[in-house]
């Protein structure tokens, strides 16, 4: 083990990437749930269903997606720890899974298809789009591309994703709600519901001013133990106790190999992914390729260097380490997770979280995908730590990755601009893709107009168009 992952060479122990592991499976188990629901529309029972959808239909793509996610995950992360030896875990991508869900299950129905056959449809987009993408990076050019940045995103996109992912923190744990005159608010500890709003929110915060005192003191597993004293907390304070509900596991590994991992087999899949209603035809099929292809791209670019920056894993070029081993795994990944029926599989932003807590190698990841294999058959483990308990670490997290942005020239416009677009609009569109896209068109803009563009920056430009492109031609 010492000689495959180099752990002493990293300056880190057995002990510290299993507790970064743990830390960082924790920090991302929700999308075992979750992924499944924004997929199959909350399957049997959810919203789809409500309005006339085929609910049993649903509910089996819910099951095929569950095992799916699951499975991805573990093919992903392994591929990462074994391959590239780097802390980082995968899992299918927040944002693409609603997208997938609107195209192809949803989109079917509203098109008069049945959710099974959209269903089927959007893995073929997605398996395509993961083809291209393994090409890209087996032919270095996704290297060359996250290489060429221009250096104020680079120090700029790890900060962003430090506020996109405090922000995720605190949404989860209910501390920030929506609200139609402001935009967000704080949460109503007067009047707000006890269980589901109030006492989420105090654990949340308990437990990221605990993480941050440990911190303080150098006590090591802080976040972990942050995790642990919240979890316990959220039972307390809501006198609920923990269940264990197994029923179910059976049928979804049945309806994973009739409805899930058959799609790719399934010539009709094909046809309608380039022609059904809900695709509207060649061209539209071509453009979600390269939509899905584009977003999975620049959201691992931005984790890449996001969670590499927070744990020094950067060569002199401020460039992540083993950059083209890890972005292969990460295509791989996509191409697995298709296959095995679920959408895109990509490094997940929460894997910052593990690496806050020391992991260094991929030893780290090894763990991540043990305990995504335990979700197979003990999926109540996993649902036991509520969101409110793993939202400290990730609004921890947040802080300690803003402190790249202290590197950015803020008296060039040229860098401070692009820089801060980066940096907001994570947040603000709830997409690490698209701040990084916005920044892209608004540094060759400036550069442009201010003749201080040069021959490095074509790259940037082309990252600009495919970016203009796609928001004027896809929203999502």
């Amino acid at each position: 083990m010492e000689k495959f992952f180099k752990l002493k060479e990293n300056n880190t122990t057995v002990r510290t990437e299993i507790m970064a592991g743990l830390t960082t499976f924790f920090a991302m188990a929700y999308i075992v749930f979750v992924n499944p629901n924004q997929v199959a529309a909350e399957g049997a029972n959810g919203w789809l269903a409500a309005i006339g959808a085929d609910g049993a239909a649903l509910g089996q793509i819910w099951n095929a997606v569950y095992i799916a996610s699951i499975l991805g995950a573990i093919v992903g992360t392994l591929l990462m720890a074994l391959y590239a030896k780097l802390p980082f875990a995968l899992a299918c991508g927040m944002g693409l899974n609603a997208f997938f869900c609107t195209c192809f299950v949803s989109g079917a129905f509203f098109a008069g298809e049945d959710v099974i056959t959209g269903y089927h449809s959007g893995l073929v987009i997605i398996f395509l789009s993961g083809i291209i993408f393994l090409l890209l990076s087996v032919t270095g050019l996704r290297e060359y591309i996250a290489k060429a940045m221009p250096d104020c995103l680079k120090k700029a996109i790890p900060a962003g994703i430090g506020l996109f992912i405090a922000m995720i923190g605190m949404k989860n744990a209910g501390l920030i709600q929506a609200n139609q005159y402001t935009f967000v608010q704080f949460v109503n500890i007067k009047d707000g519901d006890w269980v589901t709003e109030v006492a989420p929110a105090l654990v949340a915060f308990i437990g990221f001013v605990l993480i941050a005192i440990l911190a303080k003191l150098k006590v090591k597993g802080n976040i972990i133990i942050g995790i642990i004293v919240s979890t316990v907390l959220y039972y307390v304070f809501t006198a609920q106790i923990p269940s264990f509900d197994i029923a179910g596991v059976g049928q979804a590994f049945k309806d994973f190999g009739t409805v899930g991992i058959t799609a790719l087999f399934d010539g009709a899949a094909w046809g309608k992914a380039f022609t059904g209603a809900h695709i509207g035809g060649i061209f539209n099929a071509v453009m979600l390729i390269i939509t899905f292809c584009l977003v999975d791209m620049f959201d691992t670019v931005g984790t890449l260097y996001g969670a590499a920056s927070q744990a020094n894993m950067l060569d002199e070029n401020g460039d992540p380490v083993n950059v083209d081993k890890a972005m292969t795994a990460d295509s791989v990944g996509t191409v697995a997770g298709a296959v095995f029926g679920t959408s895109t599989v990509t490094t997940f932003v929460e894997s910052a979280s593990g690496v806050a807590e020391g992991g260094r190698t991929g030893l780290t990841g090894v763990v991540v995908s043990i305990c995504f294999a335990l979700c197979l058959f003990l999926s109540p483990v996993a649902s036991i730590v509520p969101g409110c308990a793993t939202a400290p670490a990730l609004i921890f997290v947040g802080v300690l990755m803003l402190k790249n942005f202290a590197k950015v020239d803020m008296d060039d416009m040229l860098s401070a601009v692009p820089a801060f677009l980066a940096l907001i609009m994570m947040p603000l569109t709830y997409s690490i893709s698209n701040g990084i896209g916005i920044a892209a068109i608004a540094y060759v803009l400036i550069a442009l107009c201010t003749k201080k563009y040069t021959k490095k920056d074509i790259v940037v430009t082309v990252i600009a168009i495919l970016f203009a492109l796609r928001f004027a031609l896809i929203y999502m």
